[in-house]
Order: structure tokens, then C-alpha cells, then sequence
């Protein structure tokens, strides 16, 4: 029996998430749907979590765990994840293979709408084959201001990640700290769907 993906996309909707594309399963298996936060609605959704409040490690993770398996479980498909490994999920390769993820000019996937912001919560492997979606690479208009916006130009020759960290460790990089990395923000498209909020969580995760 094939899945409803109409009702799919409505629980999406209800727990303030998305499908971003999706693409061919590997070995034939169905179709790989990829999920990411519906901006801006998702960050204040998520903040009500318990996992966001009970002041343990992980909490986005362990939220996308918890509310994506359950919306698998209702509609008897698998949930997939992009931690939890190794091994790991080919999330990359499933994002440009959906017609819908590129790589920007500073190496990060940008997407139609969400620009370099986009983020993945999970995927949903269901059994139809479904084509892949079809838009129109918003690099190819677009002046490239993610490309020079770094202050320090962590991407100037691939992404020197050192660099990028030990900016956001000084005072100057309060600002990429409190509202997220530059260069994502120089991009056009998807300005405004992140909160400062949410960029900070962000930008400490990863230091």
C-alpha cells in the first residue's frame, strides 16, 4: 500500500516541519523524503519541548528523534537520521540528488528556499516512487555575497574550520555568535527564517 504523502506533510506541518525534496531510495527501496524545521514557526515550537528544557546533552537531536519515529511509526515508514553514527546516513548525496540542494559557493549545500540556512532534522524512506523535485539553483542569478562576507575569510580556499572557531572564540565574533555565521546570513534567499535565538543555540553547538 503506498503512503499519503498529503498526510504526511500535515503532521509535518503540526510538529512545525517540512520536506525540504526528496530523491530515489538506494537499492530501489522507495523514496527518501528530507525533512528540516519549517522557519521561523519551528524554533519557538521547539523551545516548549521537554528535551529543550530538561538541561541534558543533544536536545534537538533527541526532539527529532522522538517526533520524527513517531510520525513514522503512524504511517509505517522508517525514520533516518543524519547523527547516531558512524556509520551515517549519505545525507548530502540524498539533498543534491532531490534537484532541490546545491553546493554554494562556499561549499555549503544552499537551498531554493532556505537558502544556506537549510538543515536537516531527519528523513522519511516510504515506499513509492515519487521523481524528484525540480527548482532552479538560486546561485545562478545571485551576486555571491555569502563568498566574501566571512571576516576572516574561512572560505577562501575550501573551509578552514580553525580559523572560522577561533573567530567566534574572540570578541569579535560576537556577532557571528549571537546571530549566526555571515556568510549564511549574506545569502538572499530564506533571510530572516532563523531567530538570533536560534542561531546562537547553533553557533554554540558547534564550537
Amino acid at each position: 500500500m503506498g503512503s499519503n504523502l498529503d498526510q504526511i506533510e500535515s503532521d509535518l506541518a503540526t510538529s512545525q516541519l517540512r520536506m525540504l525534496g526528496r530523491c530515489a531510495a538506494p537499492e530501489n527501496a522507495g523514496t527518501i523524503l528530507l525533512i528540516g524545521p519549517d522557519e521561523p514557526n519551528f524554533w519557538p515550537a521547539f523551545t516548549k519541548s521537554p528535551e529543550y528544557r530538561d538541561s541534558q546533552p543533544n536536545p534537538l537531536d533527541r526532539w527529532s528523534t522522538r517526533t520524527l519515529t513517531a510520525i513514522a511509526n503512524q504511517h509505517d515508514v522508517q525514520a533516518l537520521f543524519p547523527f547516531g553514527g558512524p556509520p551515517y546516513h549519505p545525507f548530502y548525496t540524498w539533498a543534491v540528488n532531490s534537484g532541490r540542494f546545491w553546493p554554494s559557493p562556499i561549499g555549503f549545500l544552499v537551498h531554493d528556499t532556505a537558502g544556506l540556512f537549510a538543515s536537516f532534522r531527519g528523513a522519511l524512506l516510504i515506499p513509492d516512487h515519487l521523481p524528484a523535485d525540480t527548482a532552479i539553483k538560486p546561485c545562478a542569478t545571485c551576486a555571491k555575497p555569502c563568498a566574501t562576507a566571512c571576516p576572516v575569510g574561512a572560505f577562501n580556499d575550501g573551509y578552514n574550520v580553525d580559523a572560522c572557531k577561533n573567530h567566534l572564540r574572540s570578541p569579535e565574533g560576537a556577532d557571528c555568535m549571537s546571530q549566526g555565521c555571515r556568510a549564511r546570513r549574506a545569502c538572499p534567499v530564506g533571510q530572516g527564517n532563523r531567530l538570533p535565538e536560534q542561531a546562537a543555540f547553533h553557533m554554540n553547538s558547534f564550537l
